[in-house]
Formats: structure tokens, C-alpha cells, sequence
């Protein structure tokens, strides 16, 4: 094997990769005598079809199984006889059979980056202390109320905060019917924002029976694809309009929250315990953004493109199957792949690099998955799906499904320990979330 490498770019060789006569020669007589024993040709038994008949009726499939095995086969040796570490699969950009036997490929690789790790330890980073206040445990009660109370139909008033607008609803963009957004009996908690304050303001004053028509201006930002930064103008029937018979805030109501409780006191203390767990995880992960944050901003090499392009399909693979659930496709959404791409571009770039940088950090550092993290790891899917050990372990028994896992948990090792090294200064709530918020504005601005 002859291998030569050219330097495209600072992290993008480009390999031109000669095979020998004999290797190719052998792929080449394996592929027609199997061939020979399965192909049926008129006027020739079956395996008894000579050569130069099968390479003038097959020689151009032939010849393409070939070349790709033969890529598959000596890719990793030439990266090995090169010297070089690809992060990524090559791209091949021209092959061809050579008139002397041998067997020619090109192709462009991306390596890793050489980059010195920078601070990475005692990071300095704010974390908002842990406070449930009465408000929060109220707010929760509310939330409860609200849940279970009955409901009852209403006619003689119109729509207010916090009735259920049973509602047929037809949506128009620029004159055209939007057949992906409307609906029948389509029922709306006014009020919680559920599809937009902006639409659902609409709807209070209205009562049973009423139709209206009203354009709303979606922001930029609003969650649903089809709607944001769209002036959508709407035909809405209100059909029914429902309230809700709110039950007392007493020692019952609590009972029947929870059949273990005996008064109102115990359900405020175990709704103030589950607000703290939650608040605590939210923490948690809040905090290792916080230090990957800093860590990012004391790192600034090249990455890989094509391991970037690489990141970026798989985020638009991810949409393109959350909208595929909903029965819609890219172009359906009114989303263009090109703006997905350089919307994506940043975030990318910035995920490739942690990566790299959490990488080395393991090496630096000798952080390793174990078997106890993977029984661990196992347990804690279990746990999670409510599936006996042995069902979880049978899932990841092919490499494919393991490694990835093995990944994950190596990753979150990697964070513990970034996190358990960091220099962490605890303040007021509001004085975190201000600065978070600070922090997110000056990023979107550069």
C-alpha cells in the first residue's frame, strides 16, 4: 500500500491511497466466483458462466462492491501507516481500478486538534441558593386546586383567566389556510399561556356560541415553528366555556391530594421537600452550564468542520423527527435547512469543542468509566423505567447500543469531578438569575 498525505488545511489532510495488484486482484476473483455461483444467465449452466461474460453483463456493479470494500478494508491502515488521528468518517472523493491492476482512492479526513488545555480547575462560578419560599409552596397548592377541581358548563357570562374555552378554530397565513395549525373541540386554558397569551386574549369576552375572527403577531422566539414571527390571522367558534369549581384549601382537599395525609400542614411540608428536589437538580445541571461556560471562554482552537457539519445534521435530524410526530416536515414547518445550518452553526461548534476539551481533561486527569459506573448506570435506567436489571443489561449487549452509553457516563464523570473542583460562591436567587440572564444577552449579542 502506498499512501501520501497533503495538508488542505490546518485540520484537513487529503490521502491518496494506491492498493497492490495482488489485494485488488483477490477482491476482484472473490467477488466473481461468488457471483458466478448465484447469477442465472440463458445458455450457460448456473456457476459455469465464464468470466468475461459475467464482467460484460456485471463488471460495473462488481466493480463498485469492490471499491467500497476495499476503501472499508485499508482506510484504517493508511490512517495507521500516515500517522494520522481522523475524527471523523473519510470523505471519499475519487476511486478508480488502474489499467496496471491497482486499485487508486482519494480521500479527505479531519484530525484532532493539538490544543493546550487551559484552567479547568477552581473555575469560579455563582450558584443561587436554595429557597422554597411560602409563595412557591401556595403557587403549588393553586396548581393542585386548579387540577382537581369538577367543572361545569356556563352561559350566562363571557370567558375569563382560568376557564376552559372549548373552542373549532381555523388559522390563515397571508390568505392561505394553514392545515397543520386548527382544530376541533379544541379545549383552551385560558390564561396559561398554553398556545400563546396573545391568542388566548383574544378569546376572553367571548362566550358559547360566539365566532370571532382576530390577527395575532407571533414573536420570533414562539415555540411553535408554524407560527413564529408569522402575522396569523384566526376564525374561531367558542362552543362550550367551562369554569372550575374550586375545592377549599383544608385538611379533605389535602386527604384527597394524598390518601397518606392527614391534614393541609403535611401536604404544604411535602410539596415545600418536592420543590426543593426539584429546585436542587435544576441547580445542579444549571451549574455544570455555568462551569462549562467559563471553561469554553478559556479555550479558543480550530475544530473539526466536518465533525461540526457532523453535529449539525444530527441537530436538524432531531427536529426533523420532532416535527415528523406531529405529521410535518421541514418544509411544511416553513423552516429552510441552509438557515437551520448556520443557526446551528455556533452551538455546534461549541458542543465539538467540549468535547475535545472534556477529552483531554479525562486523559489529563485519568478519568475512566469502571464496571461499578456501568452496574451503576444500568441500575439507574431501571430505576427510572421501572424494568428488572436483566431486560436492561440484554438491551445494551451489542457494542452499538454500549458505547454511546459508556460515553454518556463517562462524560458525566468528567463533569462531577469539573464540578467538584470548581470554585462555587452561593447568592441570593435573584442575583444569580440576574447575572445568568446577563451572561445569555451578551452571548446571543456577539
Amino acid at each position: 500500500m502506498q499512501v501520501r498525505v497533503e495538508e488542505v488545511s490546518t485540520l484537513t489532510r487529503r490521502l491518496d491511497v494506491i492498493l497492490p495488484q495482488e489485494m485488488v486482484a483477490g477482491e476482484l476473483n472473490a467477488a466473481y466466483d461468488k457471483l458466478k455461483g448465484e447469477v442465472n444467465l440463458k445458455g450457460f449452466r448456473k456457476g459455469k458462466v465464464p468470466r468475461k461474460v459475467l464482467e460484460k453483463n456485471y463488471g460495473p456493479r462488481v466493480e463498485y462492491d469492490v471499491a467500497d470494500r476495499l476503501v472499508q478494508e485499508s482506510y484504517f491502515d493508511a490512517l495507521e501507516k500516515a500517522g494520522l488521528d481522523a475524527v471523523v468518517h473519510p470523505e471519499v472523493r475519487e476511486h478508480r481500478f488502474e489499467e496496471d491492476g491497482t486499485f487508486f482512492y482519494q480521500a479527505e479526513i479531519d484530525v484532532r486538534p493539538d490544543f493546550t488545555l487551559g484552567e479547568y480547575k477552581e473555575v469560579a462560578v455563582e450558584q443561587p441558593e436554595l429557597l422554597v419560599s411560602d409563595q412557591d409552596v401556595d403557587a403549588e397548592l393553586e396548581k393542585l386546586r386548579r387540577e382537581s377541581a369538577p367543572l361545569r358548563s356556563v352561559d350566562d357570562r363571557a370567558i375569563v383567566d382560568g376557564d376552559l374555552a372549548v373552542i373549532d378554530f381555523t388559522a390563515f397565513d397571508q390568505g392561505e389556510e394553514m392545515k397543520h395549525v386548527g382544530g376541533h373541540d379544541f379545549t383552551v386554558d385560558v390564561g396559561s399561556g398554553q398556545i400563546g397569551p396573545e391568542f388566548e386574549e383574544q378569546l376572553k369576552g367571548l362566550k358559547a356560541g360566539e365566532e370571532s375572527k382576530f390577527t395575532v403577531d407571533f414573536p420570533a422566539n414562539f415555540p411553535n415553528m408554524l407560527l413564529a414571527g408569522k402575522s396569523i390571522e384566526f376564525a374561531v367558534k367558542v362552543k362550550d366555556v367551562k369554569e372550575r369549581v374550586l375545592p377549599e384549601l383544608d385538611d379533605e382537599f389535602a386527604k384527597d391530594i394524598d390518601a397518606n395525609l392527614a391534614t393541609l400542614d403535611e401536604l404544604r411540608d411535602k410539596i415545600r421537600e418536592k420543590r426543593r428536589q426539584d429546585m436542587e437538580a435544576a441547580r445542579r445541571g444549571d451549574l455544570v452550564d455555568r462551569v462549562m461556560k467559563v471553561i469554553l471562554e478559556n479555550h479558543d482552537f480550530e475544530v473539526p468542520p466536518r465533525l461540526v457539519a457532523h453535529e449539525v445534521d444530527a441537530m436538524i435530524k432531531e427536529l426533523e423527527s420532532n416535527l415528523q410526530n406531529r405529521g410535518l416536515s421541514l418544509e411544511e414547518a416553513g423552516v429552510n435547512r441552509d438557515s437551520l445550518i448556520e443557526k446551528y452553526k455556533e452551538g455546534a461548534e461549541k458542543r465539538v469543542r467540549g468535547d475535545f476539551i472534556l477529552k483531554k481533561i479525562a486523559e489529563v486527569e485519568e478519568i475512566k468509566v469502571a464496571d461499578e459506573d456501568i452496574s451503576k448506570g444500568f441500575q439507574r435506567i431501571a430505576d427510572q423505567y421501572n424494568m428488572p436489571m436483566d431486560e436492561v443489561k440484554k438491551y445494551f449487549h451489542s457494542r452499538n447500543e454500549l458505547m454511546p452509553f459508556i460515553h454518556e457516563l463517562l462524560t458525566e464523570k468528567i463533569l462531577d469531578f469539573l464540578v467538584e473542583q470548581a470554585s462555587i460562591k452561593t447568592v441570593p436567587a435573584e442575583s444569580a438569575e440576574a447575572a445568568s440572564e446577563t451572561a445569555a444577552n451578551a452571548e446571543k449579542e456577539a
